[in-house]
């Protein structure tokens, strides 16, 4: 198989092939240092000026959108605590999923309906987990709105004063 590479004024290499009509000519990006950046004709020792931050409207609206939780009514209470142990475990980042399943083996069973409600709205409500984690490590202050008892009994857990160790989740036990 004979191979030919040729560069064509930093445009672009053409490859030429003798085996496979159908790859007879192809196209490749031109080298990285045959690149020059475009300068429109102006000074390009210094680099273009940011794009202003006006239009951040746009950026922000190809993003899809979170959905905004709305608690579930009537919901039963055996239910619900099935439920949170199942969120608590799937959290989508190892941190917040080691901290929260070990916090709901150990004190789920043990909240009452308002105290679990409140558990609820705090690792459904804010959009950001990494948000959650700042504040239940302390590494940021806890907004009043999720600033409770329960958020309270996290950063006991959080603190870990028994020194206990957490590398995997809590093993599921039936009911």
């Amino acid at each position: 198989m004979s191979v030919t590479l040729r560069r064509l004024y930093g445009v672009s290499r053409l490859v030429l092939t003798n085996t496979q009509p159908w790859l007879r000519t192809i196209r490749v990006p031109p080298a990285a240092s045959m690149v020059r950046p475009y300068t429109s004709g102006k000074d390009s020792s210094q680099p273009p000026p940011d794009p202003p931050m006006d239009r951040m409207d746009i950026v922000m609206s190809m993003e899809p959108a979170i959905p905004i939780y709305t608690p579930k009514q009537n919901e039963p209470f055996e239910t619900r605590r099935a439920r949170l142990l199942y969120q608590s475990r799937k959290r989508g980042m190892l941190e917040n999923g080691l901290l929260f399943s070990t916090f709901a083996d150990r004190y789920l069973n043990k909240l009452d309906e308002q105290q679990l409600k409140l558990y609820d709205r705090l690792i459904n409500e804010p959009s950001n987990d990494w948000e959650i984690y700042y504040w239940v490590t302390g590494a940021k202050p806890t907004p009043e709105e999720y600033n409770n008892e329960v958020m309270d009994m996290l950063k006991q857990h959080a603190q870990n004063k028994n020194m206990e160790q957490r590398f995997r989740q809590p093993d599921l036990t039936e009911a």
